[in-house]
């Protein structure tokens, strides 16, 4: 353990970690950081396979957002959003605009991801009673899904591992059988199915609709569930659901926004636009906090109102629409859109898929390898042919993790599941780095 190992551990508290893991693996020390690559104070490479969670969707130090911030810096690095605005936000809304799903038109920025879903959660609850309808009170949501860790976020997520312990904090929602495509009740394949799983959404919905505001998704891909990916098909089942009854459907984008799916959002796969959207992450290059929560004009119409009417949003961040993230949004589309990463990593995407599939599709504890864009995952099993996970305590996903980092790969498994969700600017290069360290550690698997 290094002098700064040392000194953080006196006092971080670290995010989402049993902090006596640490005394065996402290923390990588990361001195600084180029592209796909974390380097540590004496120059050792690491391989960022993960995105730093996912948000850096260009690679560390992009020379396109870093000068798009710089540019930004020089002119205005903060003012209150709440009667003020400026030409970043202003811009960037025009520019996203015609990216969206259609008929999402209205932006309301905060300041993270778990932030944005609080938001939809309220506005949703909100349009529902200033239309008539005090009685929908309720949210429906995914079993294993997972939309952050504030309160209400928790209460619209399913992953026991974070909410257990708060269930007397959190709301009574409403929990739908998710997709599991690999363990496929109606013994399906990927290629055939029509989304029969929807016959769980729609014995729900018979029953609970009517005192339901609305239901909440990550569109395709689940993702701390262990990139569980679902098709298109179930998505557009789930937009008529919510259609039929009334009920509105507020789609996760976090995670699955700004290309990782292959499109630039995952609602495009199914041709679908919910009526409340929320993006984070990648919307920033993973350089600064910031999220949208986007709403159709329906749904902005039910708030808009003479002052004494008290219908207005109430909700509020302090770095809501803050300059420079804006900018750092900019440099994404830059890079996005005008500079052609999104179809290079449509190109690059089924190469990968190739390359798991020879080299590790049939290893005997490779369960499944599951993909959308350039995420990728593989689900380890104590037994291939029955699909029987590990015992969750031999933490054979955090044993991985430990081996490929002393090989320069930073992993960070979801349980048993390990999985690439790089930078899209990564080149085939260094992903055959990846899959050389990954082919080596599953080695050790028994």
């Amino acid at each position: 353990m290094n002098d700064y190992q040392q000194r953080d551990l006196a006092h971080i508290w670290h995010p989402c970690s049993q902090m006596k893991d640490y005394e065996s693996l402290p923390p990588l020390f990361v001195d600084h950081a180029k592209g796909a690559w974390l380097y540590d104070e004496k120059g050792k490479a690491y391989l960022d396979i993960i995105s730093s969670w996912w948000a850096n969707l260009l690679g560390h130090g992009n020379p396109v957002i870093n000068e798009r911030i710089k540019a930004q810096l020089e002119k205005l690095e903060h003012v209150i959003f709440a009667g003020c605005t400026h030409e970043a936000a202003i811009t960037l809304t025009e520019r996203l605009l015609p990216l969206l799903p259609k008929g999402l038109t209205k932006f309301h920025f905060n300041d993270n991801g778990s932030s944005s879903v609080e938001a939809a959660l309220k506005i949703a609850f909100q349009y529902q009673l200033q239309t008539g309808h005090g009685e929908r009170t309720r949210f429906m949501c995914l079993s294993d899904g997972y939309h952050g860790e504030t309160i209400g976020a928790l209460s619209v997520g399913s992953m026991d591992q974070f909410a257990r312990l708060y269930q007397p904090m959190m709301m009574d929602n409403i929990h739908v059988k998710a997709p599991d495509c690999y363990r496929c009740p109606f013994h399906k394949t990927r290629e055939n199915c029509q989304g029969d799983c929807i016959q769980y959404a729609e014995e729900t919905f018979a029953q609970s609709a009517k005192e339901t505001c609305a239901l909440i998704v990550e569109p395709l891909l689940q993702g701390c569930a262990g990139m569980r990916v679902y098709p298109a098909v179930y998505l557009k089942k789930l937009r008529a659901l919510c259609d039929a009854y009334n009920v509105l459907l507020i789609c996760d984008e976090i995670a699955t926004g700004f290309g990782r799916t292959g499109k630039l959002f995952a609602c495009d796969h199914a041709g679908i636009t919910p009526d409340i959207m929320t993006v984070s992450k990648g919307l920033t290059g993973g350089y600064l906090p910031m999220s949208i929560t986007l709403t159709t004009d329906a749904v902005y119409n039910a708030f808009y109102a003479d002052y004494s009417e008290h219908k207005a949003f109430v909700h509020s961040h302090t770095y809501a629409g803050n300059p420079l993230g804006c900018a750092a949004a900019h440099g994404v589309l830059d890079e996005l859109m005008d500079h052609g990463v999104l179809k290079k990593a449509q190109t690059l995407a089924p190469w990968l898929t190739e390359q798991l599939t020879q080299r590790v599709g049939e290893h005997p504890h490779v369960g499944e390898i599951r993909h959308i864009g350039l995420i990728h995952a593989l689900e380890l099993v104590a037994d291939k042919k029955k699909k029987t996970p590990y015992d969750p305590s031999r933490r054979m996903g955090y044993e991985l993790y430990q081996k490929a980092l002393s090989k320069g790969l930073l992993l960070r498994p979801l349980g048993d599941v390990l999985y690439f969700n790089p930078p899209l600017t990564i080149s085939r290069e260094e992903l055959t780095f990846a899959l050389d360290v990954l082919e080596d550690v599953l080695q050790s698997l028994s």
